[in-house]
């Protein structure tokens, strides 16, 4: 196994992923998580990993959201980046976490809304076990995960192990902002988190 310093985002919770204000948030600074070597397979899933390669692309059929992905690194003051709200279609990796496919939770963000116009994760509360997330990689393979389970949940009790720790295979989270809008904080009080696992695919 091998650890990576800094590469979980401890509490997205923190984060603004959506406001009718146009006001940028940011993450809370970051933990620590640990990854497996890509390229094994996991013996839950008896799906192979694939190699590291920067994702370039994320394609969700059943809210029918597709965005290019931008990297998404640390702040100066070590809080984790997140998409332009003012781009609210736009969505990002985290790239300092697993890249999809890798052995790990691979980690995208979206905004629910922004500048008053829904986002790209507008529709996530949507998904459910079944569905399916393709992410498009530079080295021209493309990434299947199917959903295992969605949470919604206060952001007061972000599942931190649960979204960023170890996993015996590559796996996908996908997190947004939901439930009421707190004016004050110009913030949603909740955090909308899919966890998907990877599946095989031919390309």
């Amino acid at each position: 196994m091998r650890t990576w310093l800094g590469v979980a985002v401890l509490v997205f919770a923190l984060a603004g992923c959506g406001s009718d204000s146009g006001e940028q948030k940011q993450a809370a600074q970051p933990a620590q998580v640990s990854t497996g070597d890509s390229g094994s397979t996991s013996a839950a899933q008896g799906v192979a990993s694939l190699p590291a390669s920067t994702p370039t692309e994320i394609s969700i059929p059943k809210i029918g959201a597709r965005s290019s992905l931008v990297p998404l690194g640390l702040n100066q003051d070590q809080t984790v980046q997140v998409p332009p709200v003012d781009q609210p279609m736009q969505a990002g990796w985290y790239d300092k976490a697993p890249t999809p496919g890798e052995v790990g939770p691979a980690i995208i963000l979206g905004h629910v809304d922004g500048n008053k116009k829904p986002g790209i994760f507008f529709r996530l509360k949507e998904m459910a076990a079944g569905d399916e997330i393709a992410v498009s990689r530079q080295d021209g393979r493309t990434a299947k995960f199917k959903v295992t389970h969605v949470e919604k949940i206060a952001k007061r009790e972000f599942p931190t192990d649960k979204v960023y720790g170890d996993t015996q295979g590559a796996e996908l989270r996908l997190i947004t902002c939901g439930g009421d809008f707190d004016h004050a904080a110009h913030s949603y009080k909740d955090n909308i988190i899919v966890y998907a696992a990877l599946i095989p695919s031919s390309s």
